[in-house]
């Protein structure tokens, strides 16, 4: 049976009103539903809960899911899209209407007034990102190399939590950056040998094994190749890449999507490609010292029966694009979360209530199914406080992020 995931959604006039009543009834949190998100090129790691039977349901030529956004409004770059592929859909009372339109109609009750007039929408995301095995070694575009097409760059971050890998997978290491003393003349090599088979990418690279519980921060120009570990991706919102390896685990890789977020007329030039690649990060001898996250207690928002932990941290040069944080709180105990600006979060384990919606993390979740695990967090109520209340036998557990420059000077620099 089709399911249209858009079904019952309100837009245009009807949306604030809608708004309006979900906000008072939920007192500032919003239920998020499930977005689901396919890619052509990748083979599904199957650890985000879907329902076996559904990893194709966009199609078997859209390709596997293998991604949960979680409080998006960025759409996804993917050919043959769906009109509202990569968008978060707000449920209340059986009706649906797009997170985007919620932020347009109320965006200062949602995410705040300083990200709001400066960025006229929330400029952040997060997804689940599951695969099998790893992808190709790929970039995100710098902002100013984003916008020779009209897009935004994409600094993006990692964290691997435990709740959501059982198994490893096929090859659970990242290949990051290249190794010191790799040449431009190297990597262009690599370009020019694109159809010969594998361009041999991989061979200036090193790989560091992914440990769960920890992340990474990868600023936009960095190559890298993430492995099999299922991955929670605070990021900006944007959805631009470059793949620079031509074969991965035997599957060619088109130059297309090398050259997808660059100026048409730039698509055979190879020192333009490779000029956008970020250079002294990617040579960087202290790679892993600049950008591996150990998770580090936040002692002011914790107590002896809840935990908050910084899982993203740290700055793109010198600006706090985003942050995530990760709750713990124990069987019957609760807490108050008192936080300086809107988060989206995602349940990952237990059971409980956040305000007045229930959270459940889902054993297995059909294609279009509505869940209880997801909650768009405002400016409104963070800033008001949300009182959150584990009614289950295990621990609840939490991942939320944040917006830009939302926590000033009170967060860690990357290396703590």
């Amino acid at each position: 049976m089709d399911i249209a995931l858009d079904e019952g959604l309100v837009k245009g006039d009807s949306v604030a009103s809608l708004l309006d009543s979900a906000l008072d009834a939920g007192g500032g949190l919003l239920r998020l539903t499930p977005t689901w998100v396919p890619r052509s090129f990748l083979h599904p790691g199957r650890r985000i809960k879907l329902h076996p039977g559904d990893y194709y349901r966009f199609g078997a030529d859209r390709g596997g899911i293998d991604e949960r956004w979680f409080g998006s409004t960025t759409e996804a770059a993917n050919e043959g899209r769906v009109w509202h592929e990569g968008l978060s859909f707000c449920l209340f009372e059986g009706k649906k209407f797009l997170l985007k339109d919620a932020v347009e109609e109320a965006g200062e009750r949602l995410i705040g007034s300083a990200i709001f007039n400066k960025y006229n929408r929330w400029p952040v995301y997060s997804k689940f990102f599951d695969n099998m095995g790893p992808i190709p070694h790929h970039m995100h575009q710098s902002f100013e190399d984003a916008e020779l097409v009209g897009q935004e760059g994409k600094p993006e971050s990692y964290y691997f939590p435990p709740q959501l890998n059982n198994v490893d997978n096929n090859f659970a290491y990242t290949f990051m950056g290249l190794e010191p003393g790799t040449s431009k003349e190297d990597v262009r090599r690599c370009l020019e040998n694109w159809n010969a088979g594998d361009n041999g990418i991989l061979d200036l690279s090193r790989a560091y094994r992914l440990k769960r519980g920890t992340g990474w921060l990868i600023p936009p120009g960095v190559l890298h190749a993430p492995g099999s570990l299922c991955t929670y991706e605070p990021q900006w919102g944007s959805d631009v890449f470059g793949m620079y390896q031509s074969i991965v685990e035997g599957r060619y890789v088109p130059w297309s999507l090398l050259v997808k977020d660059m100026p048409e007329e730039k698509h055979d030039d190879l020192d333009f490609i490779v000029g956008q690649l970020d250079w002294e990060r990617n040579v960087d001898t202290h790679f892993k010292q600049s950008n591996y996250l150990e998770p580090v207690r936040d002692d002011a928002a914790s107590g002896d029966d809840y935990e908050d932990l910084w899982i993203v941290y740290g700055t793109v040069d010198g600006s706090q694009l985003f942050s995530a944080k990760e709750l713990t709180i124990q069987p019957g105990a609760s807490c108050t979360l008192n936080d300086p600006g809107a988060s989206s979060w995602i349940t990952v384990q237990g059971k409980g209530r956040m305000g007045s919606l229930d959270l459940q993390t889902p054993a297995m979740i059909r294609f279009g199914e509505n869940t209880e695990d997801e909650v768009f967090i405002s400016h409104e109520a963070a800033t008001a406080g949300v009182k959150i209340v584990n009614t289950g036998s295990e621990p609840l557990v939490g991942l939320r992020y944040f917006g830009p420059e939302v926590h000033g000077n009170n967060i860690p620099k990357a290396g703590s």
